[in-house]
């Protein structure tokens, strides 16, 4: 499977992503890490977030089996569309 048009970051040196089908509409988009955990052999891997195909949407994960909150793929970043909580005090603390 092919990431969707949409999709335009780049992965970090080293990474590649890779899509899943997920449920029916949806895919998991993973991002590939170039490391390996020393206790397996299977490769390393996050999941990046989701894609709804019939929507054209993309979903933050709140975990790799579970569809978060729709995002705009424009606040998303390379390594995740999880979205940053900065509290009241993130200014203040930075």
């Amino acid at each position: 499977m092919i990431l969707p048009e949409s999709f335009t970051h780049k992965p970090p040196k080293g990474f590649h992503y890779e899509i899943q089908p997920f449920k029916r509409n949806v895919l998991s988009i993973w991002l590939h890490h170039p490391d390996r955990y020393t206790y397996t052999s299977d490769p390393v891997a996050t999941i990046w977030g989701f894609y709804n195909t019939k929507k054209c949407q993309y979903y933050a994960p709140r975990n790799c089996k579970s569809v978060g909150d729709p995002v705009d793929f424009n606040d998303t970043r390379n390594h995740t569309a999880m979205q940053l909580d900065l509290g009241p005090l993130a200014g203040i603390l930075c």
